[in-house]
């Protein structure tokens, strides 16, 4: 070797080292990833429940009603076809017989329910709500069971992001701690 050569060699060699040329680089591998699909298990909802309350005004029947209606004196309700034949006389017979079955259907009909105030109370009613908020999923990949919490029903088959990545202690990518 020359001795210039030498000399420089040396020269470069006793020199410091600049700090970029220093530390050691960082490779970092890169992730692989591909989507496949996962066999379903079992879905259960995770339901959100809301609870509401009201006031309604309730009312009991009237003391003469009860005593009516466990004593059986109700009329009793005429057939189809008894209907029908007084229907078919009515259009055949004369104006005084449509007004005396025109009275006689009044009296039979049932009074409708009045709330006179005197038997009623308002009354507090709790309503209960349930409305599914997301799915806990339970699925087997390649074996191994896994389950997370989905916002919809995947139904038979659940689409999953596979990554394979080499494991390196102490190393931090970006994204994940």
């Amino acid at each position: 070797m020359p001795r210039a050569f030498r000399a420089l060699l040396l020269a470069c060699l006793s020199a410091p080292v600049p700090a970029a040329f220093a530390q050691q680089a960082t490779v970092v591998p890169m992730e692989n990833v591909r989507i496949d699909y996962a066999q379903v298990l079992s879905v259960e909802p995770v339901y959100q429940v809301l609870r509401a309350t009201r006031t309604e005004q309730q009312c009991d029947p009237p003391a003469d009603a009860s005593k009516d209606a466990a004593s059986g004196d109700k009329p009793k309700e005429e057939g189809r076809i008894a209907r029908m034949v007084d229907s078919v006389k009515g259009i055949f017979g004369s104006d005084d017989k449509d007004d005396k079955d025109a009275a006689r259907a009044d009296a039979n009909a049932s009074p409708a329910p009045v709330a006179t105030g005197q038997n009623c109370r308002m009354v507090t009613v709790e309503r209960e709500f349930r409305s599914p908020i997301a799915y806990d999923v339970d699925y087997v990949y390649k074996g191994t069971k896994y389950r997370s919490r989905l916002a919809e029903d995947p139904g038979n088959r659940l689409r999953i992001r596979v990554s394979v990545m080499p494991y390196a202690p102490g190393q931090i990518r970006a994204g994940n701690p």
